[in-house]
């Protein structure tokens, strides 16, 4: 008879965590929330340390310690711990607490959320109790999916299922469903490796054992599997249901065991069969009994319960499984405050539990290390469940930053630095860096941690860019167009003025700060300090409010009527010249008009041939309009008369020479006479429309 083994069997890596921990962990008042794993010797092995297996949270006192095994639980069993006090230790497989993820964010999205698995397994139950919406749990590909046809839908599937089962189901839901379909393929990358090679492995023999507990959902699919592809598959639970009557008529048996079967159990199979003369053991069996002894030898990192045999002052002699001869412990190993021998001579005979720092040449052992590997790993718990943590850069590689945290590696991928691409990885080492786990890997050679910046910063970002929105709905809710509100005066552009208003950016447009007009922003407003403004528009939509200083101060025209009387005298500048008279400044935002027939005694044919622009002048206000904004000056009339008026020859028509004709005041387009032609430039004083492109077509 020929023994085919599976390489991929036992316990897979997130068993083997749970099983470590529990032994490891201090029993007193622990308890493990269900079945460890589901195998019953396992199970046996971990109620004798003292740790009690309970069904449900109430059964465990408060301020107690709760295992969770690596199916993984509901949200509600967390928040019902947290409540009694009671300090959780988590044992939840990565791929599980990875589909739960999926199943929380989708569900918020407002999808419904469709688990596959069977519906009464610890891990689907878990996983279900994530979903926030509408949830449903398939395990028959004829089941009739019709109900989902105007849903949108994600699905994901038990970690452990049959990937050809959900294959099949996939294919049935697509085919009803009209709306999108979001498919997560959440089978453990190790079910499939063991899947596939049952597969293999009961393809090429007559008869195939399945070793594990009768009820492992995932021995129980490698089961299954196997009938699949070989028709005489055997279940066993342990070597005990092991009959070699009826498979020696066989002459290839396959041996194939689940994820949550210890290899002492497979060994022991293995050795009543090898025990019969008929049994031929190939290599491959011969390498995996090989491998499976060397589990009673030490490994480093392996944590070993010993027997104190004696103490002296440079330590403790212990007895350690499968040794003959004593081992020490050195006095600095050993955790307590102060070593003393005579203390630990006391207590010979008593058992300790100690960390394999060394397995060989010569073997060292510490009891000091398992404290600081039980508060690493209580923080590596923490970190698996979202809490932040830091770590200083040490290095880079292609792909992105390494450091390093305790035993663990700490690796952040390139993207994951920041948001936004980053092309100098040399810059950020010796640099703190802030973190989120995105993965946490662990086996006997590697312990690797990698994680992300980019999370927390976009966490951050969407918690302020939240915080701003709530802000500016509760600005846009409590501001009106024409209310009078108080800004501060932040940063000043060539356009305008950026005033805070209750933590909000408005703008006070340059030509709103004053009505005589402001070259810049400084002239009229001084940064940091506050002012009152008008709201003048509110777009909320593109999130804009136009704010203006000017209309809260008095207009020039406004207090004219106060400061100046026709027959005054002003003093003024000339701002512009027409063809039918000039504007004098008499002050910021006042200008007066002196006809051209008001510039001199005599005729001019231009204004400009006795006034220039910037020409400082006296004038007398001959007409003062403030309603209109209207002054008419006079620089003639503080002019002395000329001394001689020159009379001209009577013409041949009766006329003397030197008398003009009466005749006409001359008329602009509009019709109005030049000497009293109104104007108004902006509300502020100046020539009117009509007589601007007068000008312009004259020039």
């Amino acid at each position: 008879m020929n023994i085919v083994i599976a390489k991929h069997s036992g316990f897979c890596k997130g068993v083997q965590h749970a099983v470590d921990t529990a032994m490891s962990i201090d029993p007193q008042n622990t308890f493990v929330l269900g079945e460890l794993i589901h195998n019953p010797a396992v199970t046996e092995m971990v109620s004798r340390r003292g740790i009690k297996t309970v069904e449900s949270v109430s059964e465990v006192p408060v301020g107690a310690t709760l295992i969770l095994r690596s199916h993984g639980v509901a949200e509600a069993i967390y928040l019902e711990c947290r409540k009694k006090n009671i300090s959780v230790v988590d044992c939840t497989c990565p791929f599980v607490r990875h589909t739960q993820r999926i199943v929380r964010q989708k569900s918020q999205e407002g999808k419904t959320v469709v688990v596959i698995g069977e519906k009464s397994h610890p891990e689907v139950i878990g996983i279900c109790g994530w979903c926030l919406g509408e949830v449903c749990v398939v395990d028959d590909k004829t089941s009739d999916f019709s109900f989902l046809k105007d849903r949108n839908i994600a699905v994901v599937v038990q970690t452990t299922y049959s990937e050809e089962k959900f294959v099949k189901i996939i294919k049935n839901i697509e085919k009803v469903c009209e709306k999108t379909v979001e498919i997560f393929k959440t089978i453990c990358y190790t079910t499939k490796e063991r899947q596939q090679e049952a597969a293999r492995i009961a393809s090429i023999c007559d008869a195939v054992l399945v070793i594990g507990g009768l009820n492992s959902s995932n021995t129980n699919k490698l089961y299954e599997i196997c009938r699949e592809h070989c028709s005489e598959v055997f279940r066993l639970a342990d070597a005990d249901d092991f009959q070699y009557q009826k498979i020696k008529k066989f002459k290839n048996v396959g041996i194939v065991f689940g994820a949550s079967t210890p290899y002492t159990q497979t060994q022991e199979v293995l050795c009543k069969m090898d025990n019969s003369t008929e049994v031929k053991a190939t290599n491959e069996m011969e390498e995996v009994v090989a491998q499976m002894d060397n589990q009673s030898k030490l490994k480093k990192g392996q944590l070993v319960t010993a027997i104190i045999s004696s103490a002296s002052d440079e330590g403790v002699a212990v007895l350690l499984p499968f040794f003959k001869k004593e081992i020490m412990l050195d006095k600095d190993e050993i955790d307590c405050e102060e070593y003393k021998a005579e203390d630990y001579a006391a207590k010979v005979g008593e058992e300790i539990e100690v960390m394999v720092m060394s397995p060989a040449n010569p073997v060292k052992l510490s009891q000091k290390a398992i404290k600081l590997l039980q508060e690493e790993e209580s923080k590596i718990d923490a970190i698996s469940n979202g809490e932040e943590f830091d770590v200083t850069c040490t290095g880079f590689n292609k792909g992105g930053l390494t450091a390093a945290m305790g035993t663990y590696s700490v690796f952040v991928p390139a993207k994951e630095i920041r948001m936004g691409y980053v092309k100098e990885l040399e810059k950020f080492v010796g640099k703190k860096l802030r973190l989120k786990a995105l993965e946490i890997k662990k086996s006997d050679r590697k312990k690797e941690i990698i994680a992300s910046q980019r999370v927390i910063l976009e966490e951050e970002k969407a918690a302020r860019d939240a915080a701003k929105a709530e802000r500016e709905a509760e600005f846009f809710a409590n501001i009106h167009v024409g209310d009078v509100v108080e800004g501060k005066v932040e940063r000043a552009t060539n356009f305008g003025a950026f005033v805070s208003v209750n933590g909000f950016d408005c703008l006070a447009h340059i030509s709103d700060l004053s009505w005589s007009g402001a070259k810049n922003v400084t002239d009229i407003l001084e940064i940091g300090k506050k002012y009152e403004f008008k709201v003048l528009r509110i777009d909320e939509e593109n999130k804009k409010v136009s704010i203006g200083y000017k209309q809260l101060q008095p207009q020039p025209w406004d207090l004219v009527a106060e400061k100046y009387a026709e027959g005054d005298v002003v003093h003024g500048k000339v701002v512009r010249i027409v063809p039918f008279g000039a504007f004098v400044e008499v002050e910021n935002g006042v200008d007066g008009l002196v006809h051209v027939s008001q510039i001199s005694h005599e005729w001019l044919e231009n204004p400009t041939s006795v006034l220039t622009i910037g020409e400082e002048v006296d004038a007398k206000i001959l007409l003062l309009d403030p309603a209109n904004k209207k002054m008419t000056l006079s620089i003639k009339a503080l002019l002395p008369e000329p001394e001689i008026t020159k009379v001209r020859p009577r013409r041949d028509n009766g006329e003397e020479k030197g008398e003009r004709k009466s005749r006409k005041p001359r008329q602009n387009k509009e019709g109005a006479e030049d000497e009293f032609r109104e104007w108004t430039e902006g509300g502020l004083g100046g020539a009117s429309i009509a007589e601007m492109l007068q000008n312009k077509n004259n020039d």
